[in-house]
């Protein structure tokens, strides 16, 4: 309550307090007025304590803005004397972002350069999966959540390393039989991670910083930023509490078969800089296919305008334009590879056709429209006033329509 009243001041008291923008890059439209609005009640309303939001075209930045703070609270969710002002400079953690700004870029790329086929079995290349119905998957599969992989557990409990970690998923039972229904899948993605390396003989940080995101000229796309190299890192949540619920409470949604206290590492600190996702960080070092990537904004208005593009950067074929036109042809469902389009798994409403985009458990998401030449990002830390009474984070879903609906046309 108290963070509603104090950004109600400061709104209306002194803008500048709590937005910020880049003139250099921000071209503003007054009619864009109403999506000031929507984030500044959502900054009343406690959704986050801030967020950067940008609109942008195949050729240029229309809009970018900053709100509220980048870090506000210590862990006791005690308010900062001198809290960190938002800037579009700021990098977010990604989380779920990454399955499509790293791992799913990195298959593209290597697709383009004819490294696979996506029918490939997935045991051609890992050959822990040539057991239990795991031969069957295909790397098809796996970028359309229909590999039957269970979508999550905390790996952590049974595996200290990557390695571990694969071997335990490769040998635990599969939750249905490959090719038959989808169901999202965090384990599905670190397979792919596994995956791109195998394919690229190196590892997924370094392959994709390498190959692509410095070739762009991105310096600050990367896992496990150095916060004494980089001083503006938003912070997310206070430790790892949504995660632990996840493990401790069968009521929560999620029944976990093992004995929470058999593991107890958890971290009680404010992460920044640390990816969220306990899988990421606490079993994979912070460098994962499926969570782990931190970005800005303006890095991930590069990444979308490759693809807006037709895969070309500068003049040069990033993505050849067959590999793109594959993995962005959705299935029945609206999953494509790796990208979603679905409109309601992308929290979009009234989309024009052959959107596509992806959200983060984080409070991020971006939506791409090729019909109308637009998309826009929106990178908020929901989790960084702490958790709801319920245990859960707050519902952007709301907030993601209304955008997609004013943003997109």
């Amino acid at each position: 309550m108290y963070l509603k009243h104090f950004l109600q001041f400061s709104l209306v008291g002194s803008l500048l307090l709590v937005v910020s923008c880049s003139n250099q890059d921000l071209v503003y439209d007054p009619s864009l007025e109403k999506t000031d609005k929507l984030i500044s009640t959502a900054l009343n309303e406690s959704l986050f304590t801030g967020a950067v939001l940008l609109v942008g075209s195949s050729d240029s930045i229309l809009y970018k803005r900053a709100f509220g703070y980048a870090t506000l609270y210590d862990s006791t969710l005690t308010q900062l004397p001198e809290p960190d002002i938002m800037t579009t400079e700021h990098l977010f953690d990604l989380a779920s972002l990454t399955k499509v700004l790293g791992t799913t870029y990195g298959l593209m790329l290597l697709h383009s350069e004819g490294a696979f086929d996506i029918s490939d079995p997935v045991s051609q290349y890992i050959p822990e999966f040539k057991t239990g119905g795991k031969e069957q998957i295909t790397i098809e599969q796996l970028l359309r959540h229909t590999s039957g992989l269970i979508p999550w557990y905390p790996s952590y409990y049974v595996a200290e390393s990557p390695q571990e970690r694969l071997e335990w998923i490769a040998g635990y039972p599969l939750n249905s039989v490959p090719g038959e229904s989808r169901s999202y899948s965090d384990f599905g993605f670190m397979i792919l991670g596994d995956l791109m390396e195998v394919l690229s003989g190196s590892s997924l940080d370094r392959f994709l910083a390498d190959d692509i995101y410095r070739p762009l000229g991105l310096n600050s796309t990367l896992f496990n930023p150095d916060v004494s190299r980089f001083s503006r890192i938003v912070s997310t949540s206070h430790g790892n509490p949504f995660e632990k619920k996840m493990v401790y409470d069968d009521d929560f949604g999620y029944t976990i078969d093992l004995d929470p206290d058999s593991w107890n590492e958890w971290r009680e600190h404010t992460l920044r800089g640390e990816v969220n996702d306990g899988n990421a960080w606490y079993t994979q070092g912070g460098v994962a296919g499926h969570a782990g990537l931190f970005s800005t904004v303006s890095e991930i208005y590069t990444l979308l305008n490759v693809l807006l593009n037709n895969g070309e950067w500068n003049g040069v074929m990033v993505i050849e334009p067959e590999t793109m036109d594959l993995f962005l042809t959705p299935d029945e469902n609206g999953q494509a590879l790796g990208w979603l389009l679905n409109e309601n798994w992308i929290h979009g409403k009234n989309l024009p056709d052959n959107s596509f985009g992806h959200t983060g458990f984080t409070g991020t998401n971006v939506i791409v429209s090729p019909e109308t030449d637009r998309f826009y990002i929106l990178l908020t830390n929901r989790q960084h006033p702490g958790p709801l009474k319920d245990g859960s984070y707050p519902d952007l879903r709301p907030l993601r329509e209304e955008l997609s609906k004013i943003l997109l046309k």
